[in-house]
């Protein structure tokens, strides 16, 4: 597995990378802002603009602001357009990655995709896809947790020890950082032996700050799943090359290339 990650003092030297890093984050920031300003004047005017994230973030923190009675209170508009990159980010990112391993699997194994398509066509047949349905795809949602397991998006949590914590024979001092590795324990059987298996399944977190959105992006990939499975076949090119890449998130190094063929 190649990790890439942009940090350090390498940032900050006029490399052509850096800069091209540089002018997409000012056009991204740029094209976010355009679209609070809409939203925050529509607002100005008695318009209703809190039915997504985006409105309601915007209507819970002028609501702050409004009670205390100061802008030092609530998120500025950099807070927003952060939290905004966050909601693509954690939103967008991370299910498309589980999407993607979960079909360069199944183009590999054919007979799971096979038993994938028979399970929604028993379920749904030429039905639109409901969420009573989707809660019953026993078949996928046991595919995608194994896909979880073997490539999860997030390859590792970090933490902060706020107070001094013993850990077997160790003693950690608080303020120090610790790096969960996910993928180290979700192919670990010895791991899983001594947990007995309830932390080392963590492919969205654990504790009071696991992922809130992992209801959402299961239904959102059984969703899209769904909708693939009922128009396509698939299978791996042989042109695919498997090696997996880490830039914040698990990706395919060389693409997924997928040759599909509509039913």
């Amino acid at each position: 597995m190649v990790v890439s990650i942009f940090s350090g003092f390498c940032r900050f030297l006029p490399t052509k990378r850096n800069q091209r890093i540089k002018a997409i984050a000012h056009e991204v920031k740029g094209l976010v802002k355009g679209i609070i300003d809409k939203r925050v004047a529509h607002m100005k005017t008695g318009g209703n603009s809190n039915d997504d994230l985006l409105g309601i973030l915007l209507d819970s923190n002028y609501k702050e602001i409004e009670q205390y009675g100061h802008t030092k209170f609530g998120l500025s508009i950099d807070d927003v357009i952060e939290e905004c990159k966050l909601f693509y980010f954690a939103g967008q990112e991370t299910t498309a990655n589980l999407l993607v391993w979960t079909m360069i699997m199944l183009g590999q194994h054919i007979s799971w995709q096979n038993c994938a398509r028979d399970e929604v066509l028993k379920i749904f047949g030429d039905k639109k896809p409901d969420i009573d349905g989707l809660n019953q795809l026993k078949v996928i949602n046991m595919i995608f947790l194994e896909i979880l397991r073997l490539y999860p998006p997030v390859v590792a949590i970090p933490r902060m020890i706020h107070k001094e914590t013993k850990l077997g024979n160790m003693t950690l001092p608080a303020g120090t950082f610790m790096l969960l590795h996910t993928m180290l324990s979700h192919h670990d059987p010895d791991l899983s032996k001594v947990t007995k298996g309830q932390t080392a399944f963590i492919p969205f977190g654990g504790g009071p700050r696991v992922c809130i959105g992992q209801n959402f992006a299961m239904l959102e990939a059984k969703m899209t799943l769904v909708m693939i499975l009922r128009r396509f076949s698939f299978e791996l090119s042989p042109s695919y090359t498997h090696a997996s890449y880490t830039i914040i998130t698990l990706q395919p190094q060389f693409g997924a290339h997928l040759v599909l063929n509509k039913l």
